[in-house]
């Protein structure tokens, strides 16, 4: 691989030009890494909703041409200047969000926010030079969350990169990346069940379906899934879940289906939807003097999260998560090592896959709700 080190590559790339069009499999060169950067070769990389999202531009600045892709799997090919602990031929995970190690948060033991590579969606370069290592015929093209591994090569920040151990296979932990952490962590690290108590799970997609298999790991007793969407419910009995409330299947507020089938509340609740006002209900529907919610949804830029105070004089607990705490390069290792150990099952989360030069087929997957993540193998 060291031969093209210092050189620009030239390799296949899924190029989004404009939003909500068809991604175009375009020739772009990639720039060698600079200061503090890696490029590596992207071998495996999944579809998450986020870059849906962001490709749809619906409610955001919209940044075009752009690379998009966040949970990849790869391998070192090159690193710039002053990047010591990784090398040529290391086995990496790509994550949206960094961890510099020399920010107040990275240097917290209980913080992942890092200051310097904290998640910026609107920025579509480097912020070593705020340039652009994509082209095309001498067009830049945007990155997209400091990763965009819808390219054969790309080049991040090396405080981006979780270096795992090389015998997992990259086709199945590159989903570890980005939603299935986040779940995952906002149960283990953040909502912390105890062995036999009641975890409600609202949104049933893969990262409410992470945040059930962390309560699975965890022992709870009852793992209660909760969602509009009943043909969920099957699908998730794989991930623990041992009951099911469908909002719309009732004539009171859900919070109070819950506190009716538990004793007065959930000891746990994890929010993986967005909706506001599920996150009141996952607050609302936990035990008075222990019970903890935890909020991983993004929600609308205008929404208010309204309740009546007596539920924290109550001592309920309101928590947030970003990538379920989880320190990208301190932490993810770890999460990888819980496959490895047979502890943690990651396969059922694998729906789909498609080669690369089928990507479009993930997002109509996607679009139409079918299966939680969907492989695309770059090498044809």
């Amino acid at each position: 691989m060291s031969s093209t080190a210092g050189q620009v590559i030239r390799c296949k790339a899924a190029v989004a030009w404009e939003a909500g069009k068809p991604l175009v499999i375009e020739e772009v060169e990639v720039a060698p890494p600079q200061k503090m950067e890696v490029r590596l070769k992207i071998l495996f990389t999944s579809l998450c909703h986020t870059d849906v999202y962001f490709w749809e531009a619906k409610g955001q600045t919209p940044l075009f041409p752009r690379i998009f892709g966040h949970e990849a799997g790869g391998i070192v090919e090159s690193v710039g200047e002053g990047v010591t602990d990784l090398q040529p031929g290391d086995h990496v995970l790509p994550v949206f969000t960094g961890e510099c190690k020399e920010c107040r948060h990275c240097k917290s033991e209980e913080s992942n926010m890092c200051d310097l590579l904290r998640i910026n969606t609107d920025r579509g370069v480097m912020i070593g030079d705020g340039k652009s290592r994509f082209s095309k015929d001498g067009q830049p093209i945007h990155h997209f969350l400091g990763t965009s591994t819808f390219s054969e090569y790309t080049v991040t920040h090396v405080g981006c990169l979780a270096k795992i151990n090389p015998a997992a296979p990259l086709e199945t932990v590159c989903i570890v990346s980005c939603g299935i952490s986040t779940g995952l962590g906002a149960t283990l690290n953040v909502a912390k069940p105890t062995k036999g108590s009641t975890v409600a799970v609202f949104g049933l997609g893969a990262v409410g379906l992470a945040a059930a298999e962390g309560a699975r790991l965890a022992g709870a007793s009852r793992i209660i899934g909760v969602d509009l969407n009943p043909s969920r419910f099957e699908e998730a009995k794989k991930f623990g879940v041992t009951e099911f409330v469908n909002p719309k299947d009732h004539d009171k507020p859900v919070q109070e289906v819950l506190a009716g089938m538990t004793d007065g509340g959930v000891d746990r609740s994890v929010e993986c939807t967005g909706n506001v006002n599920a996150m009141i209900s996952a607050f609302e529907c936990v035990h008075d003097g222990w019970g903890v919610a935890v909020l991983v949804g993004v929600p609308n830029k205008d929404d208010a999260f309204k309740t009546h105070p007596v539920n924290v004089l109550n001592e309920r607990t309101l928590k947030g998560t970003f990538f379920g705490n989880y320190k990208p390069r301190s932490d993810i290792p770890s999460v990888v090592e819980k496959y490895m150990n047979k502890e943690l099952e990651l396969e059922k989360f694998i729906t789909h896959r498609v080669p690369f030069s089928e990507i479009n087929k993930a997002f109509d997957y996607m679009l139409r709700g079918e299966g939680l993540r969907c492989i695309i193998s770059m090498e044809n």
